[in-house]
């Protein structure tokens, strides 16, 4: 069992000057203390790679040509020298063969979503994972929102009563205009189904609103009616996705994905309805928990430490008193601080406890191919492959 009082060693694949996510996530994974960065593959660019490098303080024999060249290196070093975690925020075509590499070398991963480019190669990670006896995660930060796993156990308790009825909806405006014929990269690589799989709006933030629908109504989508679509023809993939879904316990909803609604920022947000109440999330206002009792006064719940209102699981993901907004950071750190509580406790399986893993892959990519189908096909609904089997017990 790794001692809890040192820090995890961590290398990044991707992440070089500029690229917005890595930085997140390396704040995110300092920001209690439990893990250092030790090496890294930042860029295919040499010069990028070593100027990344050393503006995080790496020595340069540790800033890696090519990941392929750090997973051997860092083999080859002492046990108490080299990385043991690799996180993964590169395009999506090199999520899953990074990942299998680490893996099948003896390094836990942390990886940006989608897990791969289609559902087939996520089946053939998730054997890799399995057999790895290495933990595996992925970055669906906003399941690490606090009032999140507070809306979660309010469903669960029944205290709105019989879900009824879930409306998800994650728009965007950045999309709006042809950003990427003026040369944005993050928007370049997003369209091009080589890079970025087959979805476009649907795998980049509809997969964040089905699984958040999914893990706060603590069921599964079973069915959906798809109608996606591109609002600039010089786009190969969607930019646009509105769908019918209906549940597994009987509630029907809706969900919305769409990056071309202008002036939008990131305002993803979730509303629940049973026979007994509502609830409603905002990740722009994370902080606060709406909540529509039947036949009652609307309350809001707020974050923050020392509110006796709150369960366990909501307040163990907070850092601060009543009053001091944490937001996406703190999200993110959510999922390393459980990540690094699993390598911790010398973990054998494949999962951390509370961090979305390969069963969370498997569902958001069953998700995207379904939705596809369903859009160019003639089906009324069409049902997502039951993948259960590749669940594992803290992700059903």
């Amino acid at each position: 069992m790794i001692a809890a009082g040192r820090k995890i060693r961590m290398g990044f694949v991707g992440g070089g000057e500029g690229a917005f996510i890595a930085q997140a996530h390396r704040q995110a994974a300092g920001l209690d203390g439990r893990f250092e960065l030790v090496c890294g593959a930042f860029s295919r660019d040499a010069h990028n790679n070593q100027r990344s490098g050393a503006a995080l303080g790496l020595p340069a024999q540790r800033c890696y040509d090519a990941w392929q060249d750090m997973l051997t290196a860092e083999q080859t070093l002492p046990a108490d020298q080299r990385m043991e975690l690799l996180v993964i925020v590169t395009p999506n075509h090199l999520h899953a063969p990074i990942a299998s590499a680490a893996l099948s070398a003896g390094f836990h991963v942390f990886s940006e979503k989608p897990a791969a480019l289609n559902l087939a190669q996520v089946q053939d990670l998730a054997r890799v994972v399995n057999n790895s006896q290495r933990i595996y995660a992925l970055a669906h930060t906003y399941l690490g929102y606090a009032m999140v796993w507070q809306a979660r156990e309010m469903v669960a308790s029944g205290e709105i009563g019989r879900l009824r009825k879930v409306l998800v909806e994650y728009p965007q405006g950045w999309l709006s205009s042809d950003v990427a014929g003026e040369g944005n990269k993050q928007a370049g690589w997003r369209d091009n189904p080589e890079q970025s799989g087959i979805g476009g709006c649907i795998g980049d933030i509809g997969t964040h609103a089905f699984s958040l629908a999914e893990f706060v109504a603590g069921q599964p989508i079973q069915f959906i009616s798809a109608m996606l679509g591109s609002h600039l023809s010089s786009r190969q993939l969607d930019d646009d996705a509105s769908m019918l879904f209906k549940m597994a316990d009987g509630a029907s909803g809706v969900l919305i994905a769409s990056q071309v609604c202008a002036g939008e920022e990131n305002p993803l947000k979730i509303r629940l309805y049973g026979d007994k109440g509502g609830l409603e999330w905002r990740q722009e206002e994370p902080a606060s928990l709406i909540h529509r009792p039947l036949n009652e006064p609307m309350r809001v719940l707020r974050s923050g430490l020392g509110q006796p209102w709150l369960c366990a699981n909501a307040t163990r993901r907070m850092r601060l008193p009543a009053g001091h907004p944490e937001g996406y950071l703190e999200a993110m750190a959510n999922l390393y601080g459980d990540l690094a509580q699993a390598i911790f406790n010398d973990a054998s399986g494949p999962d951390a406890p509370g961090v979305p893993g390969i069963a969370t892959g498997l569902r958001g990519m069953a998700f995207i191919e379904t939705a596809i189908a369903n859009h160019c096909g003639e089906a009324k609904w069409t049902a997502i492959p039951d993948l259960a089997n590749g669940a594992t017990a803290n992700e059903r």
